[in-house]
């Protein structure tokens, strides 16, 4: 009797995911629970557990294709017997989104530089997706001007999104078809240098955060203002109660704490940094999610601190510590890491003295932090050597004034420079 392995619910809102990793080859021992098949979705990273032992007795989806939520990935042949791996692998569920499409065209790049020629479209044997369809008539272009990245040849949304932005004619109905496109590939490198190079496949989670971030450029009206804060006073607080802190509550009391206290106190009296923009409506949140972005090894990511505004700097670092864990083990879930409102990137970790951080769509504000460095700086008429670290705050110009932006900021500067002002709640 065979047990199947099966794509599980990835979450809210997500329907697909790529294959990263098989664990385990066809005919291998595997026990109950033990982790057999890596994905990767636009969000987060899921093992697929066993959920019985056995052997694994096929694979119907190879590493690198996209699956559908439910979709067989392979079976689990029980009393040790492996069954013959599938002649041909199961047919996956097609990407309606870029991501997909980055990968098919990234694909189709390397099949033309192997053949040393960019040819014609091939033959598409399948029509175009739904959302692809859509969009095509919408804008008035033919199916034959677009290279499709799907199965088949498929036209997928992605793929018609690509052609838009290149810039691809229209076509009036009247006229006749234009011959098809060839497929756009990158340059052949020259002898010496293609031997040093490599190429690698982007991840799905690489893909997402490299959509996500042209999607906020192209969308919002970014716009990003600084400021300066001396950190004098909060790092003499730390150094005076770090240890009861510690002690007391079982984690260390770092910098995220204040200023992610800071931001919430901002946002109450600046709604509109912590607002959306829906079409022609805002939405104001009266709570403050707060995304701490967390570098790992497959890519930045961004888990988020649920009602921040309603915790003690003590519940921000236990929960910032729980996240940050969990992000490099691989092990956020898709609620981790949705709902944020506001998002604080602290590029001063590796060195960063200033920056201009991207906004986390559709967030209208982040800030960014950076490192700490003593300077000389004017206080009471004298020049004194001070802690001093530069803050930068990019916002949505579109739903927040330049008046409002500075105002966020000085009010975070003001907290951070005068903590009590944190624990009174002024």
């Amino acid at each position: 009797m065979a047990t199947e392995i099966r794509v599980p619910t990835l979450g809210e809102s997500v329907t697909e995911a790529t294959v990263g990793k098989w664990f385990k080859k066809v005919g291998d021992t595997i026990a109950a629970d033990e982790p057999l098949v890596e994905l990767e979705t636009d969000k987060v990273t899921v093992e697929v557990p066993a959920a019985a032992a056995g052997t694994l007795g096929e694979i119907t989806v190879k590493e690198g294709e996209t699956v559908g939520v439910g979709a067989l990935l392979g079976s689990i042949s029980a009393g040790g017997a492996a069954a013959a791996p599938a002649t041909k692998p199961q047919a996956v569920s097609q990407a309606s989104s870029s991501d997909a499409a980055s990968t098919g065209k990234q694909a189709a790049a390397e099949t033309a530089n192997i053949a040393g020629d960019a040819g014609p479209v091939e033959p598409r044997t399948m029509p175009p997706a739904p959302a692809a369809a859509k969009l095509i008539a919408e804008s008035n272009l033919s199916v034959d001007q677009i290279s499709g990245s799907g199965k088949r040849g498929q036209v997928l949304k992605g793929d018609v999104l690509d052609a838009i932005s290149k810039g691809a004619p229209s076509q009036p109905a009247e006229t006749p078809k234009a011959a098809p496109a060839p497929v756009a590939v990158r340059a052949p490198s020259s002898g010496d240098d293609a031997s040093r190079e490599e190429r690698v496949r982007m991840t799905k989670l690489r893909q997402t955060i490299a959509r996500r971030l042209k999607e906020a450029q192209s969308t919002a009206a970014m716009l990003t203002t600084f400021n300066e804060v001396d950190m004098s006073a909060v790092m003499a607080l730390r150094t005076k109660y770090k240890d009861v802190f510690e002690k007391k509550h079982g984690v260390k009391l770092g910098f995220m704490g204040f200023f992610t206290k800071a931001v919430t106190h901002a946002l109450k009296e600046i709604p509109s940094v912590n607002a959306e923009i829906d079409a022609t409506d805002i939405i104001f949140k009266n709570y403050a999610h707060i995304g701490v972005a967390v570098g790992t090894e497959k890519g930045l990511v961004v888990p988020v601190v649920r009602n921040a505004d309603q915790m003690s700097i003590a519940e921000i670092e236990k929960d910032i510590g729980r996240l940050g864990i969990a992000a490099r083990d691989g092990k956020l879930s898709v609620a981790d890491m949705q709902g944020g409102t506001f998002t604080i990137s602290n590029g001063g970790v590796y060195g960063s003295l200033m920056s201009t951080p991207i906004l986390n769509a559709p967030q209208s504000g982040i800030l960014g932090m950076h490192k700490i460095q003593d300077r000389p700086v004017v206080v009471g008429g004298q020049i004194v050597i001070r802690p001093m670290m530069y803050l930068a705050l990019s916002y949505d110009h579109r739903i927040v004034d330049g008046k409002e932006a500075v105002t966020f900021l000085v009010r975070v500067k003001e907290s951070l420079e005068d903590p009590e002002r944190l624990v009174l709640d002024l």
